[in-house]
């Protein structure tokens, strides 16, 4: 065996040869990068453990599918809301709202409309045009003067970068842009002009991306900066934590929250460096029937809020 071997030549183990087309295999494509999120989106994972959409109060919403596309839905809540005052404690006046909504979803096309028995209106459309190219509408209408308003966005979807434009009443323009620079890393930026209260803004942003962890960046010469990190434990158990930095006012807020998703129900919460303790419960009692729970606790400002609903269909 020695002689196939030729004079002054050293055989290359295999484990050496193996690791060396493994690297080249893992080189970066640089042509082949994935689709970033929306611009928008970039804290969507924060957001779900940290900003549950907490009520106080009763709350019953219930949703009626006429066929596969279109569907009806009631809503009913009964509870305080705040008014603005000058003192430190928290004023409340006992208030109730019904909301009728009609929904129209098709693959291409969603209409979405509510009313209130206040009055206000609210809708939103989202259209694609194309597989790459896409319409969003929201509006409010109300009785109260200068508080309707309505916003249009363009957003098109590029092989590895997204962009979108938007134009609202006021004047308001805005325009943003994020690329994957990497296969787990993309970068954006975003611009805005406000031509009703003549102001203007440029921001930066940053997103890091694996299978258990996502980081993002955000800063603004509004003076806002934002940072988020989502540690993935489990399939069913994230651990979330933000900053929230106003240099401009150095005001600055920190939490940490979970998101812990069982086989029958979703329990989320966070607490802040404020005191503000929060907790959101959803039950799944039934198929079409669920049960949900939502706390909130400010002990320095004496502010409690309890509220349970039920949702079916």
């Amino acid at each position: 065996m020695a002689g196939l071997v030729p004079p002054g030549a050293t055989a290359v183990p295999a484990d050496v040869t193996h690791t060396a087309h493994t690297k080249h295999d893992e080189k970066t494509d640089y042509m082949n990068l994935p689709c970033p999120i929306p611009y928008e989106e970039l804290h969507r994972e924060a957001l779900m453990s940290l900003k549950p959409e907490t009520f106080e109060g009763l709350r019953f919403d219930f949703t009626k599918g006429l066929n596969q596309k279109f569907s009806l839905s009631h809503s009913v809540s009964m509870g305080p809301t705040e008014i603005p005052s000058q003192s430190a404690e928290t004023i409340k006046i006992p208030t109730s709202h019904y909301e009728f909504g009609a929904n129209f979803i098709d693959p291409n096309l969603m209409l979405i409309g509510r009313v209130l028995t206040d009055g206000r209106l609210n809708a939103r459309v989202k259209w694609d045009l194309t597989d790459n190219l896409t319409v969003k509408a929201n509006a409010q209408l109300t009785n109260e003067p200068h508080m309707s308003h309505g916003m249009f966005n363009f957003d098109y979807k590029g092989k590895d970068f997204r962009s979108q434009f938007q134009i609202g009443n006021g004047a308001l323009f805005g325009a943003n842009y994020i690329q994957s620079v990497t296969p787990n890393l993309s970068l954006g930026g975003e611009v805005f002009w406000a031509g009703q209260h003549r102001k203007s803004g440029i921001g930066y942003a940053a997103r890091y991306e694996t299978d258990k962890m996502v980081a993002t960046g955000q800063v603004a010469n509004t003076g806002i900066v934002a940072l988020s990190y989502v540690q993935k434990v489990s399939d069913k158990v994230s651990l979330a934590t933000d900053f929230m930095y106003n240099y401009l006012s150095r005001d600055g807020t920190a939490s940490v929250g979970y998101d812990y998703i069982l086989r029958q129900c979703r329990l989320r919460g966070k607490i802040d460096s404020n005191g503000c303790t929060t907790s959101y419960l959803e039950e799944r009692l039934n198929m079409g029937l669920n049960f949900i729970l939502s706390a909130e606790i400010d002990h320095l400002k004496k502010d409690y809020k309890f509220g349970f609903g039920l949702t079916v269909g």
